[in-house]
């Protein structure tokens, strides 16, 4: 395919190629979608379609992260979709905001990490915990794309077990002294704002809107990433950061603070992922039809078909979950363990199909021809981030036994 045409700002190469992916829908989950889903889902296909599949591989190759998607983003309503219209956001229901994730994550999983942040970390903290002045004045720059955001909770010696988190501030009067530093911080080298959650004097977990150009808050960048390229993610070191008083989140402390927010992620990284998964099941099934051995198609091979029923059977039954923990996110009924059950189903089965897929395509699996090792390599952190692969299964474990396995 070639890769002839420069985008506006010269910084990717437009592959020459028409992008006419359509989901799957074998058990016409479609009939539980109201129209204004399938027309939510609909715009957002066509702007990944427009904006992301034609220049996402040269992105990637490059570590690039489009800086100009982010008012992209904002303008099509992607960032705090469930956020009410009052403060800036969509005011939609969470099978809307699944959906978003799902589209965007079938680009690539780099831009959606971009959109999840930015709505489930940064905005919705501000609106469940914040005052109504940090809700004025940070939503809506927010949902525009004018302001970016990231989240500070994972630090270096501290990944899975962020109750054991290092960085603190003190009451200095008028205002508070922060101290410490986070990793593996989404969005953080191009953020105006973060999120950062740190103990106090007592040992109690605050919420702390940090502004960047506030003194001894820098954002060092992460390279050396083989997993979400297309995506910026850096540091927060606080040395001395002098934070006003009236930057606190007042409206809830302790670890369940932040976690309510991660609860608010791993959603739409369930919907997410099966986006992933679409994508390489989708250029296998097309590839299958297409690549001649042996004097026919090779999906005419039971192998193959082997491959493909499996990848359409996971895809239908994450599909189904999917949409009924939406149903249960929007009656306020779903737990912490149901999320956890879907985001670590949903990651291992898209990871299976980005692999399986890759296999059906031989050697030209493994270029930028094709999705699959981009999706595979993204997948790799998805699998991790918010919750590793195992924590998940002891998060599971604790709801079934009563017995927690850790902590």
């Amino acid at each position: 395919m070639s890769t002839d045409t420069l985008t506006p700002n010269g910084q990717a190469t437009k592959r020459n190629f028409k992008d006419e992916f359509e989901s799957p829908d074998f058990y016409q989950i479609d009939d539980l979608l109201t129209e204004e889903h399938k027309l939510i889902r609909s715009s957002i296909r066509d702007f990944v379609k427009k904006e992301i599949t034609p220049y996402i591989e040269d992105w990637t190759e490059k570590n690039h992260f489009p800086s100009e998607m982010v008012r992209k983003f904002g303008e099509i309503g992607a960032f705090g979709p469930t956020v009410p219209e009052t403060y800036g956001g969509g005011g939609l229901d969470y099978i809307s905001y699944g959906l978003i994730m799902q589209e965007i994550e079938r680009g690539d999983s780099g831009m959606r990490s971009t959109a999840s942040v930015q709505g489930s970390l940064v905005m919705h903290p501000i609106y469940a915990y914040g005052s109504e002045e940090q809700k004025k004045k940070y939503l809506p720059k927010l949902a525009s794309g004018e302001m970016l955001g990231c989240f500070g909770l994972t630090e270096p010696n501290h990944g899975s077990n962020p109750s054991g988190m290092e960085t603190n501030f003190k009451d200095m009067g008028d205002h508070y002294l922060l101290n410490g530093a986070k990793m593996w911080i989404s969005n953080a080298p191009q953020a105006d704002i973060a999120v950062v959650w740190a103990k106090n004097e007592e040992g109690r977990i605050k919420g702390l809107i940090v502004e960047r150009g506030m003194e001894g808050f820098s954002t060092p960048e992460t390279h050396g990433k083989w997993s979400l390229r297309a995506s910026c993610t850096g540091e927060l070191v606080f040395s001395d950061v002098k934070v006003p008083k009236e930057n606190m989140l007042p409206g809830k402390d302790g670890l369940g603070a932040p976690m309510g927010c991660l609860d608010k992620a791993r959603y739409g990284i369930a919907w997410g992922a099966i986006g992933a998964a679409m994508d390489c099941y989708e250029s296998a099934r097309r590839y299958a039809a297409e690549r001649i051995q042996f004097g026919k198609p090779i999906g005419s091979f039971q192998l193959i078909q082997k491959k493909l029923s499996e990848m359409l059977t996971e895809i239908t039954k994450a599909q189904l979950l999917n949409w009924k923990l939406g149903k249960m996110m929007d009656e306020g009924k779903a737990t912490t363990a149901q999320i956890s059950l879907a985001k670590r189903n949903n990651v291992a089965i898209a990871l299976e199909i980005a692999r399986e897929a890759r296999q059906i395509h031989g050697g030209m699996g493994i270029t930028g021809e094709y999705p699959m090792m981009r999706h595979m390599m993204n997948l790799e952190s998805v699998v991790t981030y918010e919750g590793t692969h195992d924590i998940h299964l002891l998060i599971l474990g604790a709801e079934i036994t009563g017995i927690p396995a850790f902590g």
